[in-house]
C-alpha cells in the first residue's frame, strides 16, 4: 500500500465521500489485487473478489477502530472475502454433484456434460416454484441443515425433506430429459 495516512480518508469515506473512496482504492488496490491473486490464482475470479472486497470495506468501515493499524485489518477483510468466494464455489459444486444422477459413458462426455450443467443449472433452479427454490438456495447456497431450514421457514422437518427431495427430482428430470424419456419408452414396450 502506498505510504499515505489513510485514516482521514477512511473517515471521509465512511461519511459517503466518493473522492475519499477513490483515494483509498488508489492507495490499496494494487496490493489488494496481489493478495487476492496469491490466495486464489484464478484471474477470472480476482476482479469479482476485488469488487466484493471493496463493497465489504465500505460496509465494514463502521466496525474499523481508527487506533488499530489499517493494513492488517484490511488484509483480514481480503482473506475473508477469498474464503467466502471459495465457499460459494464449493456450494455450487456440491449442488451440481448432487443433481447429477448417472455416471457418463466416457471421460470426455462427462466433462462436456459437467460444463453444460454448470451453465444451465442456474436457469433450472429458476424454474422451480418459490417454495422449492427456497429449499435449494438455503441448503446448497447457504449450506444450512434441513433442521435449520425447517426452523427458518417455520415448517415441519418432514415438509422440508419432502420439498428437498421434490426439488432435486425436478432438477434431475430437467437435466436428463433424454434419459427419462428412454426409461418411459422402455416401460411401454
Amino acid at each position: 500500500m502506498k505510504s499515505i495516512d489513510l485514516k482521514p480518508w477512511l473517515i471521509r469515506m465512511s461519511e459517503g465521500d466518493e473522492e475519499a473512496f477513490h483515494v483509498v482504492y488508489a492507495a490499496t488496490s494494487e496490493q489488494a489485487y496481489r493478495t487476492i491473486y496469491f490466495l486464489h490464482p484464478v484471474p477470472a475470479d480476482v476482479d469479482d473478489i476485488m469488487s466484493e472486497a471493496y463493497m465489504e470495506l465500505h460496509r465494514s468501515l463502521p466496525s474499523y477502530r481508527l487506533e488499530q493499524p489499517f493494513q492488517p485489518w484490511f488484509h483480514g477483510l481480503l482473506i475473508r472475502q477469498v474464503r467466502s468466494w471459495k465457499r460459494k464455489l464449493w456450494r455450487r459444486f456440491r449442488l451440481i454433484e448432487r443433481v447429477r444422477t448417472l455416471p457418463s459413458d466416457s471421460p470426455r462426455q462427462a466433462m462436456e456434460e459437467r460444463l453444460g450443467e454448470r451453465l444451465e443449472l442456474l436457469s433450472l433452479v429458476e424454474t422451480l416454484s418459490h417454495k422449492l427454490k427456497e429449499i435449494i438456495v438455503l441448503r446448497y447456497y447457504h449450506d444450512y441443515s434441513l433442521e435449520t431450514i425447517a426452523q427458518l421457514l417455520n415448517v415441519p422437518l418432514g415438509t422440508v425433506k419432502s420439498r428437498h427431495r421434490l426439488a432435486l427430482n425436478k432438477l434431475r428430470s430437467q437435466m436428463k430429459p433424454d434419459h427419462s424419456n428412454r426409461e418411459e419408452s422402455s416401460y411401454v414396450h
